[in-house]
This record gives structure tokens, C-alpha cells and sequence, in this order.
């Protein structure tokens, strides 16, 4: 498993989404990297499903920060 933000992002995006953001920049990775550690530190309800299952908060996590960028 990645240790490092990026990796550990690119982990949590589905194979169709870890693709695209993969082939972006380091820096725009980076980017989306922090606001999905953001995401997961301060959204309460990712803390409950964190404490069912980390992989579907994580999942959860890096869903929205894209959408968010999409949007």
C-alpha cells in the first residue's frame, strides 16, 4: 500500500479515475492529493464509515474531491 499522499489518493480513485488523474501533473496530483486528506480529516460522516471500512471512506473521500473539481 502507498505511503505517500499521492499514492495513497490514486489508490482510492476507481481504475477509470486513477488513470486520468494519474496522467496530469505532479503538482495538480499533489493538489487534489491534500484536499482529499482534507476531505477525509474534516467530514464527520466519512469518520463513521472510516471506522467500518477505511477503503470506503477513502473511496468516498477522493469521489467527491473530483466531483467538486468536475463541477
Amino acid at each position: 500500500m502507498p505511503t505517500d499522499p499521492v499514492g495513497r489518493f490514486l489508490a482510492a480513485l476507481d481504475p477509470d479515475h486513477r488513470e486520468a488523474v494519474g496522467a496530469k501533473p505532479r503538482e495538480e496530483q499533489e493538489m487534489l492529493a491534500a484536499a482529499w486528506e482534507r476531505e477525509l480529516e474534516a467530514d464527520d460522516e466519512l469518520d463513521t464509515l472510516d471506522e467500518l471500512s477505511p477503503p470506503a471512506a477513502e473511496a468516498e473521500a477522493a469521489r467527491r474531491v473530483l466531483d467538486r473539481e468536475a463541477g
